[in-house]
């Protein structure tokens, strides 16, 4: 094998799983389509009551609601709201999460034990109950801005799911500080920031990547659960979970208007999922192992 980067391996290895880049491009798609809603010649609000329930067709692809609006363009810009949801708060999520399993798992002792304990606080905390709970009692606060933010439920979201990651960051941690490339810095005076940030956690980043799909994939389906129980964007703020809620009582006589955000939902979740699968393998230190052989 001829000897290439790390990271061209890490590249190559990807690209072998074949659904992982199926994924990859199907997700690409669907922020292209998402960015591109506005080209469409209709509004996600416009309501045209003379035509409702149009069965999909050459001038409403996915058909019309209950109030004469364009499924299509709804289903595009409530993918820019459920894409940014799940984006945003994947990032606010792995990065207190990180921060706190990095410095749970360094330092150890009473700093690991501090920490943990507010971890596992955390995850005894019953989600969906919760999400509930804040998203009712934020937007009862006497500010305009929270009222029908997308930002509560960002941060809602991210508040609620950083545990697993800080886990894991922890256990990898705890591994890696040990190891001879560490004591090494550490005897050459290297501070601990410096062994933190340029040392141990490029070692992590792999099960990180992968953490991170996942939660993402989680924070969608979550933040259109809350959509379609009525707590998270609302109306008429177009998410693929309202435009679910508002399918449930039409199902039988226009059932394009739950299938269509239903398709998206499983498309994007689905393929954040083959990511991470791929993203695991290309990972692999066994892979890595295997093919030094």
């Amino acid at each position: 094998m001829t000897n290439h980067s790390l990271g061209y391996q890490i590249l190559h290895r990807f690209m072998k799983h074949r659904l992982a880049v199926v994924a990859v491009a199907m997700l690409i798609v669907m922020v292209l389509l998402a960015l591109g809603a506005g080209l469409t010649p209709y509004s996600p609000t416009e309501q045209d009551p003379a035509h409702p329930f149009q069965s999909p067709s050459t001038t409403h692809w996915f058909g019309t609601d209950e109030l004469g609006r364009d499924i299509f363009t709804r289903i595009l810009y409530g993918g820019r709201v459920s894409l940014m949801v799940g984006m945003v708060s994947t990032f606010i999520a792995i990065l207190l999460g990180v921060l706190v399993g990095a410095l749970a798992g360094y330092y150890g002792g009473r700093t690991d034990n501090v920490l943990m304990r507010f971890t596992d606080t955390f995850l005894t905390l019953p989600t969906i109950f919760v999400l509930i709970i804040l998203s009712s009692f934020l937007r009862e606060q006497p500010y305009p801005w929270l009222k029908n933010s997308v930002f509560v439920v960002i941060v809602i979201i991210a508040t609620l799911s950083w545990m697993w990651t800080a886990r894991l960051v922890r256990s990898l941690f705890i591994t890696l500080r040990e190891r001879e490339f560490v004591t090494a810095t550490r005897a050459l005076g290297g501070s601990d920031g410096r062994i933190i940030i340029q040392h141990i956690l490029p070692n992590c980043m792999g099960p990180i990547l992968v953490s991170a799909t996942l939660q993402m994939a989680f924070a969608i389906i979550l933040e259109s659960g809350l959509s379609y129980l009525g707590f998270g964007v609302q109306p008429p703020t177009p998410t693929w979970g309202t435009i679910l809620s508002t399918a449930q009582t039409h199902v039988y006589r226009a059932p394009w208007m739950a299938v269509y955000p239903g398709l998206m939902i499983f498309i994007t979740v689905m393929s954040i999922n083959f990511i991470g699968d791929g993203l695991r393998d290309a990972f692999d230190p066994y892979v890595v192992h295997a093919e030094k052989k």
